[in-house]
């Protein structure tokens, strides 16, 4: 009975964490854009991005994160043997890399606290899709859990980043030929 309970608050840590991570970036974009308003609108806006940020980064996202992180392990200490096991060690590796974009949107995060962009809202949505390609594959590979299953779930993953990509595209091209009308 403890394992249903350590499970269903990992499952709700993790939807809480993935919250945080498309929004956070999201809010970044917001954040980049607003500096092409005018004055006061540019002031305005992006002192409420910084506070809305801090306050989803810090207060969501982070905990969540850290979480996520004290539930599964402790899942992992109730079941041990799924760490033999072929789906669980690829599902690690990919929230490994996960927790790398976390650290990587925790820089975007501080650059943008102190008013220090290098990033294109472009690149930016590019970026935000990256945490859409470990979803799929960690919950594919967590519900399936098959080798089989898993060539096929990646040949997916890929057809899945041509699409985010493309749809990306054509959403620039849309918001772009908007702004000329």
């Amino acid at each position: 009975m403890t394992y249903l309970y350590i499970k269903a608050l990992h499952i709700i840590f993790v939807v809480t964490w993935f919250a945080g991570l498309f929004y956070i970036v999201r809010i970044f974009i917001y954040h980049i854009e607003a500096n092409e308003r005018e004055e006061p609108a540019r002031s305005v806006l992006i002192q409420e991005y910084v506070r809305n940020a801090r306050r989803l980064w810090l207060g969501i996202t982070w905990p969540s994160a850290i979480l996520t992180l004290i539930f599964g392990l402790w899942l992992l200490y109730l079941i041990p043997e799924y760490l033999s096991q072929g789906f669980m060690q690829l599902k690690l590796v990919l929230v490994l890399l996960l927790y790398v974009y976390q650290l990587l949107c925790h820089r975007i995060y501080r650059q943008l606290q102190n008013h220090s962009i290098r990033f294109t809202s472009q690149q930016l949505r590019i970026w935000n899709e990256v945490a859409t390609l470990f979803l799929f594959g960690i919950v594919f590979l967590i519900v399936l859990k098959s080798a089989m299953n898993m060539v096929i779930g990646l040949a997916g993953f890929v057809i899945l980043a041509i699409i985010l990509f493309v749809a990306i595209r054509l959403y620039k091209n849309v918001r772009l030929k908007n702004e000329k009308e």
